[in-house]
């Protein structure tokens, strides 16, 4: 499968084939490189709630939004719990944990809207980021899924939402991103549990036993399946390989970094219409 993701510049990454086909969509992934924090969260930390400095924060963003040429006028940012709500947004909602934490969604892990000059945006620091497309409705949406979001399907409950939009499953077309590996993601019998659960029609499993009580958990994968039994079709569920616990020159991990670490940004938004 071909890489969906191109690294353009220090800080960001983008969905190649969106990219291409949708002129005024922009859609990726940030790095942790070419910001201004320092310490842990060197150098291109975008998480307000880690101990960062604030002003360091913004003027990452900032950095962010030069490079994007999208202003933080646009952006919208939540609180993330690892739960499932999901919240449809409109360019009313601009501005919102843009540059502050305080301002942003409560208890949100995703994001969804047709509004043009709207960056969705999601923080991530070995968690899933899912990216979702509807080309012919204009529809794009983001979330966050960690293993307790994976388990309890934001996946099938984002594709859920946009189905009571009048979209179908065969119109959308999703992503998977950078996030931890499965060799660098060892998990307990309890989360497996859930996994086979969610997952008990299914042949296919994305885990692996290495030892008593011990397994590897590939999150993408499990996201994957999640997607295709929600009905999206499989030609249309890309799959990144970076790692973001492997990939160390290139991102922030949770588990790599023992927890004192920064966070990185998916993001997704309609510029104005052209001419």
């Amino acid at each position: 499968m071909k890489e969906p993701f191109v690294l353009i510049d220090d800080q960001y990454m983008l969905i190649d084939s969106w990219r291409q086909k949708n002129l005024q969509l922009v859609a990726g992934f940030t790095t942790k490189n070419g910001g201004v924090s320092s310490g842990d969260f060197q150098s291109l930390n975008t998480g307000f709630h880690v101990g960062d400095r604030l002003e360091d924060v913004q003027g990452n963003r900032g950095i962010l939004a030069e490079k994007l040429s999208f202003s933080l006028d646009g952006w919208i940012g939540a609180e993330q719990t690892h739960e499932t709500q999901i919240l449809q947004v409109t360019s009313l909602d601009g501005g919102r944990g843009s540059t502050d934490y305080i301002s942003a969604f409560k208890a949100t892990d995703g994001f969804y809207s047709k509004d043009r000059n709207v960056l969705l945006t999601m923080c991530y620091a070995d968690c899933v980021p899912l990216y979702f497309l509807a080309p012919a409705h204009g529809m794009i949406g983001v979330a966050h899924a960690g293993w307790k979001g994976s388990v309890n399907g934001i996946a099938r409950k984002m594709v859920e939402a946009w189905l009571r939009e009048g979209i179908k499953e065969a119109e959308i077309f999703a992503v998977i991103g950078p996030s931890i590996c499965s060799k660098c993601y060892v998990v307990d019998d309890k989360v497996i549990d859930l996994v086979q659960n969610l997952l008990e029609d299914n042949d296919e499993k994305p885990y692996n036993l290495i030892s008593e009580g011990q397994y590897q958990l590939d999150l993408k994968q499990l996201n994957g399946l999640v997607l295709q039994k929600a009905g999206i079709p499989i030609s249309q569920i890309d799959m990144t390989s970076y790692c973001t616990s492997c990939d160390h020159d290139l991102f922030f991990s949770h588990r790599r970094d023992n927890g004192k670490t920064g966070r990185l940004m998916s993001f997704i938004g309609w510029k104005e219409d052209l001419g």
